[in-house]
């Protein structure tokens, strides 16, 4: 678990997973969490992705196993993530780099590869939203004035309840999952949840959108509230090069819902866009 050590901003901590021939140089894919997750919440996915491809799986700032100590208001924001992204590849040796970020990770994926195309041989969005729409304001405030006024009001533990069951997962998830989910999400602290929620609040990268020109390959839940038909229509509009694939859920955590299925799905896309055959 190597760290990225920058005087005067955080630690970045970021898990490698490389199951590679020695020989065959194989390209960087990068995992990138969503809201107030970790690297160890793409556990699932490593085994199917790591045989064929670097992974490189980071914490964002503040979370998991990097730095904390910086001014959550002066020093979280978009461009931040953008920052600490940048300094990332370029610390795995400054080359085009696969991306596959889910929810939130998605949203700053394509705001990096908008800013820095030179950087991308692929985009994969799981669930992202390019903004946060009304739906998902309202559901994610759950009666209250917005989503952070929900979080202290209502206390993580009972957010978390409420969005879940409307949002995230599906009646038969495991609640053993549920529980480590919930575990997880909660070692963010109160502070930070909702510092990233008014980040993600204020997110809109649609201006960014021309300026990718990745292939991309979208993963959605069909019926979703997050990344809905509306987002669709406007990567659709907006993106040169993207293929979508649609999983059969309302719910929207479909990388935990079909692991393996959305697993194959980014390492055959990424294999098409190297020209590589990623199956033994």
């Amino acid at each position: 678990m190597p760290t990225l050590v920058r005087a005067g901003e955080p630690d970045l901590n970021y898990e490698i997973d490389d199951f590679t021939d020695p020989w065959a140089n194989a390209p960087v894919l990068i995992l990138q969490h969503g809201y107030c997750r970790s690297a160890q919440f793409w556990f699932q996915w490593v085994p199917y992705l790591s045989r064929f491809y670097k992974v490189v799986r980071p914490d964002l700032r503040g979370l998991g196993r990097s730095g904390r100590n910086f001014d959550l208001a002066a020093q979280l924001s978009t461009d931040e993530y953008l920052a600490d992204l940048r300094a990332i590849v370029a610390a795995l040796g400054d080359a085009p780099v696969h991306y596959c970020g889910e929810s939130f990770g998605g949203t700053i994926g394509m705001a990096f590869a908008g800013t820095y195309p030179h950087l991308l041989r692929s985009l994969t969005l799981i669930a992202a939203p390019v903004f946060i729409n009304d739906g998902a304001r309202k559901g994610y405030a759950c009666g209250h004035s917005s989503w952070p006024e929900a979080i202290r009001s209502m206390g993580v533990k009972a957010w978390l309840t409420e969005t879940n069951r409307s949002t995230r997962f599906p009646p038969d998830m495991p609640q053993a999952f549920i529980d480590w989910y919930d575990r997880g999400i909660a070692a963010a602290g109160v502070d930070m949840m909702v510092r990233i929620a008014e980040i993600a609040l204020a997110a809109d990268v649609t201006p960014l959108l021309s300026k990718i020109t990745a292939p991309v390959l979208c993963l959605h839940p069909s019926g979703g509230v997050i990344s809905n038909d509306e987002q669709k229509k406007l990567l659709q509009k907006e993106l040169r090069d993207i293929r979508f694939v649609g999983l059969p859920t309302p719910f929207h955590m479909i990388h935990y819902i079909r692991p393996a299925l959305c697993a194959h799905q980014v390492l055959q896309f990424a294999g098409a866009v190297d020209g590589r055959v990623c199956e033994e």
